[in-house]
């Protein structure tokens, strides 16, 4: 059974996943490329939208690891997700009123949604610590996954309901697909208020933190303890390679479907499908976890979205793409669920926030190197298809360095 404070922590993955699927992953990309974008060559917004995320994903990155540190003081790690997810919920508001041809204004506002989701979910993750124990960790880190997916799917389907029905309404569709970024902001600060009400920080340095020189120098102090903590610094160096991977592919996907001639309403169907797919494989995820390992599991993963990766490089018909999307959703939240439990699992937890953040240098910084390598190829060479089979030695580098990762936290000192 699952305790109050942890449905809590999972029903903001249930809210903030209404953002993963209409604003990263599949209408807004759709918007930019036909609404917001509609005068430009196809890789060319692609390589925009390529390098809006790259931009975001370096800031955050840059701010991550300096919000964690300090957060790890009491009372902070609540306050930072406040204010990273009402920079979030506002500004995913803010996306409906960009009008055709405001592209930049449209991948402005976006960077900040960007900026206030990843942000936002640093202190999130951070929290799995607070609300469950180790022996819990990969289950209820898998259901907020999956329970994610399903959080995601119930405005989704709204939204596709709404904009494909928009002359019924008596509205336009550009103005339906307006609202729809709306209703997601509605609903992920709806789904927010049991996490701020409920979970609160358990774990924490007592101390005050007295001077933004005294942070930056406790930041350096922990980086250079990775050296010492050998098994969080491969971990560190495996995820940063897999999981670049893994981010590309999410935010680059409805983009690439485009971009080989999958029409909209197909994406969107399939996007429908891979969330329902996901929901039950992110479970299942954390139960063989239990039975052959987390870090056989995590491996599963890695190996799946290698296939992935060679396989869009010569997927021809909608069939195809299908096929790929029911791959990506066998693997998408088992591989990042359990990477963020297993992480949980090596760290000291009074300091979960400081190491979560260095957690998101890794992660967030990697997921500048894929969505940008596909913009630039995309633009060299006219087709996004070579950066996608790029993905394929990030995904071996990260495999490879994760077989070396320890199962257990013998190695940390604190």
């Amino acid at each position: 059974m699952l305790n109050k404070y942890e449905r809590s922590w999972i029903l903001q993955d249930f809210g903030n996943s209404a953002y993963s699927i209409v604003i990263t992953t599949a209408i807004l990309p759709v918007f930019f490329k036909q609404v917001a974008a509609n005068n430009m060559a196809d890789n060319i917004s692609t390589a925009y939208w390529g390098y809006a995320n790259a931009l975001a994903t370096l800031i955050i990155s840059i701010l991550a690891p300096f919000l964690g540190t300090i957060a790890d003081y009491k009372g902070y790690k609540k306050k930072f997700f406040t204010c990273f997810l009402l920079i979030g919920v506002i500004s995913t508001a803010l996306l409906a009123t960009v009008s055709e041809g405001n592209w930049l204004m449209c991948l402005a506002i976006y960077i900040f949604t960007t900026i206030g989701f990843s942000g936002s979910n640093i202190f999130y993750d951070s929290f799995l610590t607070d609300v469950t124990e180790n022996s819990k960790m990969d289950k209820v880190s898998s259901y907020g996954y999956a329970w994610g997916y399903i959080g995601g799917t119930i405005p989704f389907l709204i939204c596709i309901l709404i904009i494909t029905n928009a002359s019924s309404l008596g509205i336009s569709t550009i103005f339906a697909t307006q609202l729809s970024f709306l209703i997601t902001s509605i609903w992920w600060l709806l789904f927010s208020f049991p996490i701020l009400r409920n979970v609160n920080q358990k774990y924490y340095i007592d101390d005050d933190p007295k001077t933004i020189i005294k942070e930056l120098k406790k930041l350096w102090i922990a980086l250079k303890k990775l050296k010492n903590n050998r098994n969080v610094f491969l971990f560190l160096l495996a995820f940063f390679f897999y999981i670049d991977g893994v981010h590309t592919v999410f935010t680059m996907a409805t983009a690439y479907g485009i971009d080989i001639g999958i029409d909209s309403n197909t994406i969107m169907k399939i996007l429908v499908v891979i969330q329902i797919v996901a929901f039950p494989f992110a479970i299942l995820y954390g139960i063989l976890a239990k039975k052959f390992s987390t870090k056989t599991m995590i491996l599963i993963g890695i190996i799946t979205y290698t296939i992935v990766s060679i396989y869009a490089f010569f997927i021809k018909t909608q069939f195809d793409f299908w096929i790929l999307s029911i791959l990506v959703a066998s693997a998408q939240g088992g591989i990042q669920a359990l990477s963020r439990s297993f992480y949980g699992k090596i760290i000291p937890k009074e300091n979960s926030a400081e190491y979560f953040g260095i957690y998101n240098i890794f992660g967030r910084i990697s997921a500048v190197i894929g969505p940008l390598l596909i913009g630039i190829i995309g633009t060299i060479t006219g087709s996004s298809k070579y950066g996608i089979l790029s993905l394929v030695i990030l995904f071996f580098i990260g495999g490879f360095l994760f077989l070396k990762v320890k199962n257990d936290n013998s190695e940390i000192s604190i």
